[in-house]
């Protein structure tokens, strides 16, 4: 599948009936794209702390051509379309970080609005992303992250209804209010309209059909599918240190 049909591809798949959301895994590297590929989802979604772990840094300290290269390695491996999670773009113009993105092969991206000093200022951020959208012109996906349940920000839902009208405007295609609490993804669902909505799914949160009828459009997982595979890989160390495999 080429870079247009991918793009293309990935966007019809945001286009879902009501309470049946895209499931979107997020590998950390080729293999576990390969994996995730194999399983049969159609697209996948790279987590920037995932790959942090994965590459022994801490996450937000990826340097941008590390966290580049990450993605490149995992899009190279699959042929589904890959969007990839660039936290608050590594301080790269617009221009230049669509253009990275592009050589990546990744066909979407993922934007967050905070930064070291907590919430960026909305209408500044929102300016930034249509920077970013005119940079990329239809074709990439963006995704617009709001973090203001995840930093506990005073009157959340306020907040990030706020943000995400304003990054409507800007012309994203999909809003991530990150750890948004289940009860208010029905008063997110209505605001946003028709825009898509993409929820992260936790161990003990609702299950994907749920947060599907709570509104959600995309779920992903941050990194909680390599917490799951790290503690496999601890069970498995614990068995081979006692002198079996398995």
């Amino acid at each position: 599948m080429t870079g247009p049909s991918k793009e293309a591809a990935l966007r019809a798949l945001h286009h879902r009936p009501a309470g049946d959301p895209l499931v979107v895994p997020g590998p950390w590297d080729a293999m576990s794209a390969r994996v995730f590929e194999a399983a049969g989802f159609p697209a996948l979604a790279t987590p920037s702390a995932g790959i942090a772990t994965s590459l022994g840094y801490v996450d937000g300290q990826t340097p941008a051509a590390e966290m580049f290269a990450a993605v490149t390695r995992i899009v190279r491996a699959v042929s589904v379309p890959v969007t990839a999670d660039l936290e608050s773009g590594y301080g790269l113009g617009a221009a230049e970080l669509v253009e990275r993105v592009r050589e990546s092969g990744a066909v979407g991206l993922n934007l967050e609005d905070s930064g070291p000093d907590g919430l960026k200022d909305p209408r500044e951020h929102a300016d930034w992303l249509a920077e970013v959208r005119a940079a990329a012109g239809p074709g990439l996906f963006l995704n617009a992250r709001v973090d203001a349940y995840v930093l506990r920000a005073s009157e959340p839902l306020e907040r990030t209804v706020r943000r995400a009208r304003l990054y409507a405007e800007a012309g994203v295609d999909c809003v991530y209010p990150i750890l948004a609490t289940p009860s208010d993804l029905p008063a997110l669902r209505r605001a946003l309209g028709d825009l898509p909505m993409n929820v992260l799914a936790l161990p003990d949160g609702p299950s994907f059909a749920e947060l599907g009828r709570l509104g959600a459009t995309r779920i992903t997982f941050g990194e909680g599918l390599l917490r799951r595979t790290r503690e496999g890989l601890t069970e498995l160390a614990s068995t081979v240190r006692g002198g079996r495999m398995g």
